[in-house]
């Protein structure tokens, strides 16, 4: 089975795909109009529709804005110019705490403070964005209540929770630096790779977990450090200009193809990026860069090991830099 973006797949790699005989969206048929295939990854929220000479990727949203962009094949040539690198899983490890955030919004909708996740709902409330989270909350929870109302509840609790961090009250460990960052980064800019910091959390969210991970391990202020750091951006409120971020957040390529760093169509064969989600990867790809895979998030169970690179996750950062040196 050849799939145009991903290459030949193995036996073992084919079990990461569910085959279909049509598409969510009702535009693609197997076998007519030139598709060769269709096919759905275990996790359920990406379609690929192959044709001979290509593939699409239909991205799936719980918010009603899905999509439907060309999955082609990456070429990385080591040694990287940039490394594209997600926050939460991968830089720092926080999803817990906004699991935990998601599973206190849920409570509020249900009235029941004892309320907890069962564990087949945690692939979906991490590795997306707040929006899919919340919605899968509601349609599973809690159908009555509006998703705006949802939305409010959330950032009210994160204001509170993020306040109280800042002022060291809060909970102990949200935030915690993945093992060896600092010696990763300090390694990529000794040998001049430039470093993009790119997360779907809205700005709000994002930069107390940046903040809180450079002062721990004494690397002074992120925006000195990084070359680019981008964001879902700000919320979409009542009485405040938002972004269509949070909308068009990963899988959506918007975000990493954002992040270039001055570098152009031409150099895309020396960028790469690092995830822990299934989005995010796919974020990667889409925007035409090649992908390597951190263990600890939704990669395995979500059928997304063939999209990486080197096709595995990999326990360390450290573990990634001959990779991206070419060492």
């Amino acid at each position: 089975m050849k799939i145009n973006g991903i290459g030949i797949l193995s036996e073992q790699e084919q079990k990461c795909l569910i085959p279909l005989e049509q598409s969510e969206n009702g535009l693609f048929t197997s076998g007519k109009d030139g598709v060769t295939g269709i096919y759905s990854t275990l996790d359920k929220k990406l379609q690929l529709i192959e044709f001979e000479d290509k593939t699409l990727t239909y991205v799936k949203s719980s918010a009603g804005h899905p999509a439907i962009y060309e999955l082609k094949q990456p070429e990385f040539q080591a040694p990287a110019k940039a490394v594209l690198m997600d926050l939460d899983g991968t830089s720092v490890r926080s999803e817990s705490f906004w699991i935990w955030i998601i599973e206190q919004v849920t409570q509020y909708m249900l009235g029941d403070k004892n309320f907890r996740f069962e564990s087949e709902d945690l692939p979906h409330v991490s590795g997306y964005s707040v929006t899919e989270h919340l919605s899968y909350c509601i349609r599973k929870y809690s159908p009555k209540t509006p998703l705006a109302e949802a939305v409010d509840k959330y950032f009210e609790i994160t204001e509170y929770e993020m306040n109280e961090i800042m002022q060291g009250r809060g909970k102990p460990g949200a935030f915690t630096p993945a093992p060896d960052l600092k010696e990763f980064l300090y390694t990529l800019k000794d040998n001049g790779v430039k470093i993009g910091l790119v997360t779907s959390g809205l700005y709000q969210k994002a930069w107390p977990e940046i903040l809180n991970a450079f002062t721990t391990l004494d690397m002074g202020d992120p925006v000195d450090f990084y070359d680019a750091i981008i964001t879902a951006g700000t919320a979409i409120r009542k009485g405040q200009a938002g972004t269509l971020g949070e909308i068009e957040a990963k899988p959506h390529p918007w975000l990493y193809a954002e992040t270039a760093m001055g570098l152009g169509e031409k150099d895309k064969s020396r960028i790469i990026g690092i995830e822990d989600s299934a989005a995010g990867v796919m974020s990667i790809r889409l925007a035409g860069y090649a992908a390597l895979g951190v263990a600890d998030g939704n990669l395995g169970p979500s059928g997304m090991l063939p999209f990486l690179y080197n096709k595995r996750e990999n326990e360390s950062l450290m573990s990634l830099i001959s990779i991206i040196l070419g060492q």
